[in-house]
């Protein structure tokens, strides 16, 4: 006969977790973890043949409720899963573990991920078998139940308050502040939201207000310098209507509304508009640079005026007295010029003004009190052209109007009086903007 030789079973490091909510009894010289533990030993021991052998670290909970996983022993039980020293987890009843079937979920995925088996001595359980695993498949079904359960609930729990109004907390809008858990009108912040919704309607272009925005140095509830999105988000936002929001749904808010319902219309009229046709109509809707600075040498001022002929639409200045029918004189002063030829001269103008040595001396003196430095000062009158080319048409009226004190029209030309004074703040806040931007 051939002696067989038996191949000895794989060493399994056990630990044993003993917990009891109560301190009560603990003083005892024999308590229940003493008890608890001895059960767990003498199994432990029954498997000695399968290669179960106890690990000397001890991990007892004794006074701490089993609804947390916040436990001392119980965390250092995990460390060392964690660390690879443990291969099977013995308890005396399943509860001591956890009470909590989605926190027994959470440490059946530890113990999966660490290949740990995990027992109850007093319960036909033991994921080590096949029967155990399947116990084990039912319990997380039912812990997976009640997450959705309470899923549900705390889903139909916000929709209930929404319906009646309340603030269920999240991200604070500006304008408003929490007290006592309601959303209450923060009048500073108010007011810059209105302006915010009115400058809006002025102006109809969220790029063009955000720039602006960003150059007056506006910022959001977080103290960040807003941008494009930012704005698009506050003037969707409905609860500036005094309504509260849920799933795109609007109800009744119990908060006082920031915007009144005929400027919301307003802006939300403007909005219904794609971004990209109120942008052609911005630029298509050209101001009329000159607009009250522009006369004849005999006085008489000239206004803008157009017609359209076909697709095509024409400007001209034109005088007042020819639109009065007065009698002018033959003086061989033009009483009607076409305005895009008399704007381009005038830019022409303040293009050469701008390179003249005279201005760039000022222009820095002036910037070099303000911390600005030089090197900007120059590269911003050099870049000069491609920065007027990237300004919507009503900021290019707006800088006009500070650098033109009068244009007249003679019968030789054009007499272009500067306001050399203010070069200087034009071009900081031609600037700016670019800073910012650099900054962020």
């Amino acid at each position: 006969m051939t002696d067989v030789s038996t191949k000895p079973a794989r060493r399994l490091r056990c630990a044993i977790y003993t917990r009891k909510s109560s301190e009560e009894g603990l003083e005892q010289e024999f308590n229940s973890l003493h008890a608890q533990r001895e059960a767990c030993e003498a199994y432990i021991a029954s498997q000695k043949s399968e290669g179960w052998a106890l690990v000397r670290e001890q991990y007892d909970d004794g006074g701490i409720s089993g609804g947390t996983l916040d436990r001392p022993a119980l965390q250092q039980l995990l460390a060392d899963i964690e660390d690879g020293l443990i291969d099977v987890v013995v308890v005396y009843k399943i509860d001591r573990l956890s009470r909590s079937l989605m926190d027994f979920s959470k440490l059946v995925e530890v113990f999966d991920r660490n290949g740990v088996t995990f027992v109850s001595v007093t319960q036909s359980f033991n994921t080590t078998t096949s029967m155990g695993r399947l116990t084990l498949n039912i319990l997380l079904s039912f812990a997976q139940f009640e997450r959705e359960v309470t899923a549900e609930r705390i889903r139909d729990k916000v929709k209930a308050s929404r319906m009646k109004g309340m603030w269920m907390g999240g991200y604070v809008p500006l304008g408003y502040d929490v007290v006592d858990r309601k959303l209450v009108v923060n009048e500073e912040e108010a007011t810059k939201v209105r302006m915010v919704f009115e400058r809006f309607v002025e102006v109809g272009s969220a790029t063009v207000l955000a720039k602006e925005l960003r150059h007056d140095g506006f910022r959001n509830k977080q103290g960040t310098l807003i941008d494009k999105g930012y704005l698009y988000r506050l003037l969707n936002n409905r609860v500036y209507r005094g309504e509260a929001v849920h799933k795109g749904k609007s109800y009744p808010g119990e908060h006082e509304a920031i915007i009144e319902p005929h400027l919301w219309e307003q802006v939300h009229d403007i909005m219904s508009v794609s971004p990209r046709k109120r942008a052609n109509n911005s630029r298509a809707q050209t101001s009329a640079l000159l607009k009250g600075l522009l006369f004849t040498a005999t006085g008489a001022a000239m206004t803008p005026s157009s017609t359209k002929k076909g697709t095509r639409r024409y400007r001209y200045y034109v005088s007042m007295d020819l639109l009065k029918n007065r009698e002018t004189p033959d003086d061989g002063i033009p009483r009607r010029l076409p305005a895009d030829t008399v704007e381009a001269a005038v830019i022409t103008e303040i293009r050469r003004v701008l390179r003249t040595p005279e201005t760039t001396a000022q222009v820095i003196a002036a910037l070099d009190l303000q911390d600005i430095p030089e090197a900007d000062a120059i590269a911003a009158l050099q870049q000069f052209p491609q920065l007027w080319e990237q300004l919507f048409p009503g900021e290019q009226a707006r800088i006009i109007q500070l650098l033109i004190r009068r244009v007249t029209v003679t019968a030789e030309g054009l007499v272009i009086d500067m306001r050399t004074d203010g070069i200087a703040g034009v071009m900081r806040d031609m600037m700016v903007p670019r800073q910012l931007e650099a900054a962020e």
